[in-house]
């Protein structure tokens, strides 16, 4: 099937997609939908409510029971109390319903119930505190329930008294005009005035109504049945959380509602809702739903919105890419931001952060490819604005050719303070110990810029003396960085000592010859100087360089016994080498000295890129797809539909989840540490950079703490600029 003839309209972050392949031709990016926390704000008069029910009318207007009255929604995702109509503003409703097939809202009084609409002319009074639960269906019947019986009314006109069914109430549902009782132990339908017990069960706690079916809950799972009460699909408790509290149907999917969050019931998965992504806490006491989708959750705290809305890639770059300028910059670099006070959006902080140049690359990687689809000139000019930052990385401190991992002005460092130093201008310090992690962010940015940005004599040289600065000053100090005390730093390392020390079992080997061969290459070619040339063949051919860099990613497993300054290596799977070796490839492959090097590299990348598919990581693929011509279309498109606009790291967990199919944690059988057989929505997982393996499904550091949106930015323009999308 040719991609051209699959539609990509899918509301992809509720259902799988189903194209996949090579991107042999461009996936327009169409609106697919997309769902939105909306957390409402409850007005500063009032604290301490008892949130008991939420219902949504007919013109969606949102109503909360409490027990200090009757609330609703006001402009600003605010909640109140509802004072419109000044007769029953100081009344406290027992219960509140919506008509079913109308909309219209219903409430019932310790001494009556009534409505607004028809003029108000529907009332009907009662005996005082007898009746506690209300439903009205289509032809404008109103059943009410007590402990003690029910009562059915017309409109305002008693028809007769009703028992009650043993075992104890749970809930009322109206569906095509008939009135339907739940209990723990049996589902009744009214029929000529009585209670007919249409199924018997155990432990029931709610019902939803979907065309002929009825999906049952229960303390431990699920079932669907019949009208006629039959059991139609077995029971299912593997979910998110088994223990339901509450469900509802909407279009034509089961809505679960429990003591630790939502989901839906997808063809082939279940979607979670939970954490403070999306509620304010996970205890579920109501939902609802409005006439456009939308779900409503009621906690003892808050109403919770997951809206859904339509949205494309482009608009959540742009959307993405305003948030950064505005709010994540801090000297050129592209920084996280933390809240000093967690509940004050206000008091947002830019802290310094051990790889600010290795982040920043990715930001400044997305404005190149950006101009080099666009040729839009702020682009350019962002370009050259964090290029500044790596520039002045090199010149802050005396070293030559060294460069710092940051640097911030004098007393205000935030993060650990041994490895700074104060620079020769007095008003600023600078941090040391630059890592492989910082020169695989030097390798992409110097790349990207040459090929995609750099245009006259004067910024190619300039873009080659940066790189031939920090490449010098590792030819000259042996293969390594040398920190201010004179010694490599930690990670700095390059030396063939140092990178054949490894086993052929350990990715170091393999990393560490790529990094250094690509910087080889790269300074060649920028310059021309032929050491470079003469010392990559020279590591290649004398100590081994290019045959560590083909060991194929199947034969790197558990190894013991390494220790490097007092650091166990070998024993675990460190996920920032994935991204050091996917941001290195590039350059690796397009710097190559020649054709058959060329050749060679697209092979080991493919190797590395094997492994990696079921991380399902838009940016490998992508960068995988623009050597070795690989690609997995299908989890590229659904990587970037399914990326937050919201990227605070809330603390999430999803190991309790009983619809998951776990793992064993054996790192011998399982050495890269996938907790899952398949990977869940990036939504649903706590929110992390590409260093992290994409399979860590609890965790996060609070909603203080927000990313920069920079981890979508650059795979969306490189899917832009790979025409993979247009």
């Amino acid at each position: 099937m040719k991609l051209s003839q699959i539609s990509i309209l899918l509301c992809l972050l509720l259902i799988e997609p189903v194209f996949a392949g090579k991107a042999d031709q461009p996936v327009k990016d169409d609106p697919y939908m997309v769902p939105v926390s909306v957390k409402y704000t409850l007005s500063p008069k009032w604290k301490d409510l008892h949130f008991k029910k939420v219902v949504a009318d007919g013109d969606n207007s949102i109503f909360i029971l409490t027990d200090a009255g009757l609330f609703r929604d006001f402009p600003g995702e605010v909640i109140s109390k509802d004072l419109r109509y000044a007769s029953l503003a100081d009344k406290h409703p027992m219960d509140i319903c919506i008509q079913e097939g109308t909309g219209y809202l219903y409430y019932l009084y310790p001494d009556r119930f009534l409505t607004n609409k028809h003029a108000g002319t529907i009332c009907g009074l009662l005996p005082e505190n007898q009746y506690s639960h209300i439903a009205v269906n289509g032809d404008d019947d109103v059943l009410l329930i007590g402990k003690q019986g029910g009562v059915l009314y017309n409109r305002s006109r008693k028809i007769r008294e009703l028992g009650v069914p043993q075992g104890g109430f749970v809930r009322l549902y109206v569906s095509d005009n008939q009135f339907w009782y739940l209990s723990a132990t049996g589902i009744y339908l009214l029929k000529d005035d009585k209670w007919i017990k249409i199924h018997s069960g155990n432990s029931m706690t709610a019902m939803a109504f979907n065309g002929d079916k009825i999906a049952v809950g229960t303390t431990d799972g699920y079932y669907v049945i019949d009208r006629s009460g039959k059991i139609i699909e077995p029971h299912n408790n593997r979910l998110p959380v088994p223990v339901i509290t509450n469900m509802l149907t909407v279009d034509g999917k089961y809505w679960f509602a429990t003591e630790g969050g939502a989901f839906v019931k997808q063809p082939e998965r279940f979607d979670y809702f939970a954490s403070e992504r999306w509620l304010d806490q996970d205890k579920i006491v109501d939902m609802a739903a409005d006439n456009k989708g939308n779900l409503y959750f009621l906690t003892p705290t808050g109403l919770n919105k997951v809206q859904f809305v339509q949205e494309t890639l482009a608009e959540k770059a742009e959307f993405l890419q305003d948030n950064l300028r505005k709010y994540h910059l801090r000297y050129g670099f592209s920084s996280a931001l933390r809240l000093v006070d967690p509940d004050d959006p206000t008091t947002m902080r830019l802290d310094d952060d051990d790889n600010d140049g290795l982040w920043t690359s990715f930001y400044l990687g997305s404005q190149a490819f950006r101009y080099a689809v666009t040729k839009e000139e702020k682009a350019k000019e962002y370009v050259w604005e964090s290029f500044e930052a790596f520039e002045r990385l090199l010149v802050i401190h005396p070293i030559t050719g060294f460069s710092a991992r940051t640097f911030e002005r004098t007393g205000y460092i935030a993060g650990d303070t041994v490895p700074w130093r104060p620079a020769p201008d007095m008003n600023w310090w600078w941090k040391g110990t630059t890592s492989t992690d910082e020169f695989v962010g030097y390798l992409f940015v110097t790349s990207v810029i040459d090929q995609y940005v750099a245009q006259t004599p004067e910024e190619k040289k300039r873009v080659a003396d940066y790189i031939d600065a920090i490449m010098t000053h590792i030819i000259t100090n042996d293969y390594y960085f040398i920190d201010y005390d004179g010694q490599p730093t930690l990670w700095g390392r390059w030396n063939p000592d140092y990178v054949n020390s490894f086993a052929t079992t350990q990715f170091d080997r393999r990393l560490n010859s790529t990094l250094t061969i690509t910087g080889l290459q790269l300074a060649y070619k920028l310059t021309g100087k032929e050491i470079y040339k003469t010392e990559a063949f020279r590591l290649m051919e004398k100590h081994g360089y290019l045959d560590n860099m083909k060991i194929s990613m199947a034969n790197i497993r558990f190894t013991s016994g390494f220790q490097h300054d007092g650091i166990t290596m070998g024993e675990d799977w460190n996920h920032s080498d994935d991204e050091m070796a996917f941001l290195t490839y590039w350059v690796l492959y397009h710097y190559a000295f020649n054709d058959d090097l060329k050749q060679e590299y697209a092979a080991m990348i493919r190797d590395h890129w094997e492994i990696e598919k079921p991380e399902r990581n838009a940016l490998w693929n992508l960068l995988t797809y623009g050597t070795s011509g690989d690609m997995d279309l299908e989890s590229t498109i659904w990587y970037l539909q399914g990326f937050p606009k919201d990227r605070n790291r809330y603390v999430i967990k999803n190991s309790h989840r009983k619809d998951l199919e776990f793992l064993p944690k054996d790192i011998h059988t399982n050495f890269r540490e996938q907790t899952t057989t398949e990977l869940i929505p990036k939504r649903e997982r706590p929110m992390n950079r590409h260093n992290n393996n994409e399979f860590i499904i609890d965790g996060g550091r609070g909603a203080h703490q927000q990313l920069t949106g920079d981890e979508y930015l650059l795979p969306y323009w490189m899917a832009r600029f790979l025409n993979v999308i247009y």
